[in-house]
C-alpha cells in the first residue's frame, strides 16, 4: 500500500523506480566537449569606438556642466566642450596605445594597465585644459560662474591651486 500513496503523489499509476526522481524523467544531454565550445575572448584594450564615444561625451557633459572644476574654473560652451573633450581624448589614446606598443599586452592584466594609463591620461589631461583655460582668461575673475558658485564660500586662490594640484597624479 505504501507503493499506491507513492505513484498517486506522483500522478501516474506506476511507482516510481528506486533511487529516482522527476529530474530524471527528462534527461538533459551531457554538455558539449571542451573542444566544441565557442572560444570566449576578454578584449579590455583597444576599447571599441562606441566606447571611446561614450567617454567624449562624457567629457563634453564634465566640462559643459556644473562641478568641482566648474566651479573653480568655470564651464565651457558646448562647441568649446566638444571639440576639447573630442581632443582630450584622442591624445590620451594615442597615449596609452604607444604605452601598449611598448608593453606588447598579452594578457588580460596587461590590457587593464593600458586601460588604467588611458584613465589617468583623460583626467590629467582635463585638469591641465581647465587650468589653461583658467589662466588664459586672466585669473578666476572672468571665468564663467556656475549657479552653485554664488553659494560657495571664497577661498584663497592660492589654496585652491594647492589643493588640486595634491590630487593630480605625478609622473
Amino acid at each position: 500500500m505504501a507503493e499506491d500513496s507513492e505513484a498517486t503523489k506522483h500522478g501516474s499509476g506506476e511507482a516510481p523506480a528506486k533511487g529516482s526522481n522527476e529530474a530524471e524523467a527528462s534527461p538533459t544531454p551531457p554538455p558539449p566537449p571542451a573542444s566544441r565550445l565557442p572560444s570566449v575572448s576578454l578584449n579590455v584594450w583597444p576599447p571599441s569606438q562606441r566606447t571611446r564615444e561614450a567617454v567624449i561625451q562624457h567629457l563634453i557633459e564634465t566640462l559643459t556642466s556644473p562641478s568641482v572644476l566648474s566651479k573653480r574654473y568655470g564651464v565651457l560652451s558646448l562647441d568649446e566642450a566638444s571639440a576639447t573633450g573630442r581632443l582630450i581624448e584622442e591624445e590620451a589614446f594615442a597615449a596609452a596605445a604607444a604605452a601598449a606598443d611598448v608593453a606588447h599586452a598579452t594578457s588580460v592584466d596587461e590590457e587593464v594597465e593600458i586601460l588604467q594609463i588611458y584613465s589617468k591620461e583623460i583626467s590629467k589631461r582635463v585638469i591641465e585644459t581647465v587650468k589653461k583655460r583658467g589662466s588664459s582668461v586672466d585669473g578666476a575673475a572672468k571665468v564663467t560662474p556656475t549657479p552653485a558658485d554664488s553659494d560657495a564660500p571664497a577661498t584663497a586662490a592660492g589654496e585652491e591651486a594647492s589643493s588640486l594640484e595634491s590630487e593630480t597624479p605625478q609622473a
